[in-house]
């Protein structure tokens, strides 16, 4: 299965969107409808949910044609930056399976928007390695990363990770460090003067002290099926980058430094995952994982053991969105 999907023929884009098709199925035809509560700071997740709030099948629709969006951008991303094969299917396998591994992340939530341009950042601040002038991929990393922050306003924790990563990719100089951040700003001043002129200004200030002033990191969101969920998934990961991924494979540095850029957004994956709420809906940390998985599956020394991993995980993914329905 592994070899089957390190190749990009028809064949495997059928399979993938059956496999999707198949995943999302249960949510369709639930027909229950994800509303989220209006919250000053993630204006652009608001205004979505509103346009979709009068159909579930519309709702589920817009959310399943946002996830092949993503997965897309996903695959290129890693084939583009050598993290898989110049010719797989590998990142679209794997991130299809890791943002639909339950029935919560087949509904329309805020980090579900703000995936794309998530991914968005990412694929420009790997894109910016050592560039000559990589001042316009920069600025997109701040826009971008803002836009997100408007639909889930945790991910402004990748501002941070940004500014430690830069380096990393030969950009870490004061003046390229600013690009970012400017890009970022500048977003949030046209948000500010919007409201301002049009809008209830004292209200968003309101909405985003009432944000700071209750931020609380807790451990709520988690029991027995989330932990063992994310157990997995992290032993899994780590099993494989470490002791399956071909020790003889000659990684180029810019390989390296992007898999390491990738450990440290690792660490602000976990932190998000104590915000409280659903653990489940606060997925950057399926997004590295996919990035993770993808690089050791396509490199992997034997995939004799790790085939039937993932056939028992994959019957198990199944199995919870058709039969148990546990998380």
């Amino acid at each position: 299965m592994i070899k089957f999907f390190r190749q990009s023929y028809a064949i495997q884009y059928v399979v993938i969107a059956l496999m999707t098709i198949a995943l999302w199925i249960p949510s369709f035809a639930s027909g229950k409808l994800t509303t989220g509560l209006t919250n000053p700071v993630t204006p652009i997740y608001n205004l979505v949910d509103h346009w979709l709030s009068y159909s579930p099948i519309l709702q589920h629709a817009f959310t399943f044609l946002l996830l092949v969006l993503e997965t897309l951008i996903f695959n290129a991303m890693l084939i583009k930056n050598q993290i898989v094969g110049k010719v797989s299917t590998m990142g679209a396998f794997v991130f299809v399976v890791l943002m639909s591994l339950t029935g919560t992340q087949t509904n329309f939530y805020p980090f579900a928007l703000s995936a794309f341009f998530i991914l968005l950042v990412i694929k420009n601040l790997f894109d910016a390695y050592q560039l000559p002038s990589p001042e316009m991929n920069l600025m997109k990393v701040g826009v971008y990363l803002a836009l997100a922050t408007l639909c889930y306003f945790p991910s402004i924790v990748l501002v941070l990770w940004i500014m430690i990563v830069m380096p990393m990719a030969k950009n870490g100089s004061l003046r390229l460090q600013l690009v970012p951040l400017f890009g970022f700003l500048f977003v949030y001043f046209v948000y500010f003067v919007d409201v301002f002129l049009f809008g209830d200004f004292k209200l968003l200030i309101q909405g985003y002290s009432d944000y700071f002033t209750s931020i609380q990191f807790s451990v709520e969101g988690f029991n027995l099926k989330t932990i063992t969920l994310l157990v997995v998934l992290f032993a899994s990961t780590m099993f494989l980058m470490f002791g399956g991924v071909n020790a003889n494979f000659e990684k180029t540095v810019a390989v390296r430094s992007k898999i390491s850029m990738t450990y440290i957004m690792l660490a602000f994956a976990v932190l998000l995952l104590f915000l409280g709420g659903n653990v489940l809906m606060n997925g950057l940390i399926f997004i590295v994982l996919s990035i993770l998985v993808s690089y050791a599956f396509s490199y992997i020394n034997n995939t004799g053991w790790a085939n039937l991993f993932l056939v028992v995980f994959l019957m198990a993914v199944f199995a919870n969105h058709y039969y148990f329905k546990l998380i």
